[in-house]
């Protein structure tokens, strides 16, 4: 089996991206291979903390594939799933014989066929319902002891990590007293995993490569209303807070992303 990964489209969430088009790009713009590299990193990481060996993983909106073929090992079968079509032609390239087009509220893979399930840079994306359906799909395909691996609280990224972002540091305290609901919260992805008999079992970090802000990326995105994901309360005028910096040097970090691992119970 293999890893899946699924892009949602327009009719489950009308803000996101169009993914067929943007696949071109889609690498070059979010930190290539050394993002891939981190990310796959941690998600070794939390494969290494299983109870039973890991032989099929499957990858929900695995996008390009960049992270889903890095998880490749003897021994071990990857798939990669997608919703977008153009996300899957590329994916192809890399991985061939092993991506599938999928709903990952409907994943064309039998219950408890999958020893491990990564959702990667994803249930951000997804309205809270829809998250619910997802997490509730894996929980399905997962053996018993086996592993669902997320990122979580991926639009707080930008505001946390090693390398400090000047920017971020200015914007933090506004952006606090703003209403921002995340689908994506590590406590609401917890609790759905429970309802699954999925238990945390496991953290790791990594770090966004290629993903800082420059200060008029910045400016750009809070004139638009934007708080790198959170939800502005309705009548909120971000334009008025849009801050504008001199030409003078600043630090752009890359942000601290989280993954987390939820084992399903044996008695499940």
């Amino acid at each position: 089996m293999a890893t899946v990964r699924i892009s949602p489209d327009k009719t489950d969430h009308p803000d996101v991206l169009d993914y067929d088009r943007e696949a071109a790009r889609y690498d070059a713009t979010r930190g290539g291979d050394a993002r891939a590299d981190e990310a796959a990193g941690a998600i070794e990481s939390l494969l290494a903390s299983s109870a039973g060996r890991v032989a099929r993983v499957a990858d929900i909106g695995c996008g390009t594939a960049i992270v889903t073929v890095r998880l490749l090992r003897p021994g071990r079968s990857v798939v990669g799933i997608d919703r977008s079509a153009g996300m899957a032609a590329i994916a192809r390239g890399r991985l061939p014989g092993r991506i599938m087009l999928g709903d990952l509220t409907r994943l064309p893979l039998a219950s408890g066929s999958v020893d491990a399930v990564t959702m990667v840079w994803l249930l951000h994306l997804l309205p809270a319902a829809v998250v619910t359906k997802a997490v509730a799909e894996a929980g399905r395909v997962l053996s018993r002891g086996g592993l669902l691996i997320t990122t979580v609280g991926k639009n707080d990224a930008a505001f946390g990590g090693t390398a400090r972002d000047d920017a971020a540091a200015i914007v933090a305290p506004v952006r606090s007293r703003f209403d921002h609901e995340q689908a994506d919260r590590l406590d609401l992805v917890t609790g759905l995993g429970g309802r699954q008999g999925l238990a945390l079992a496991a953290q790791a970090t990594f770090v966004g490569r290629g993903q800082g802000r420059s200060p008029r990326r910045w400016r750009k995105l809070l004139a638009a209303g934007g708080w790198a994901g959170p939800r502005r309360r309705a009548g909120s005028r971000s334009r008025r807070c849009a801050p504008t910096w001199p030409g003078c040097p600043i630090r752009t970090g890359s942000g601290l992303s989280r993954c987390i691992s939820s084992r399903r119970c044996v008695n499940a």
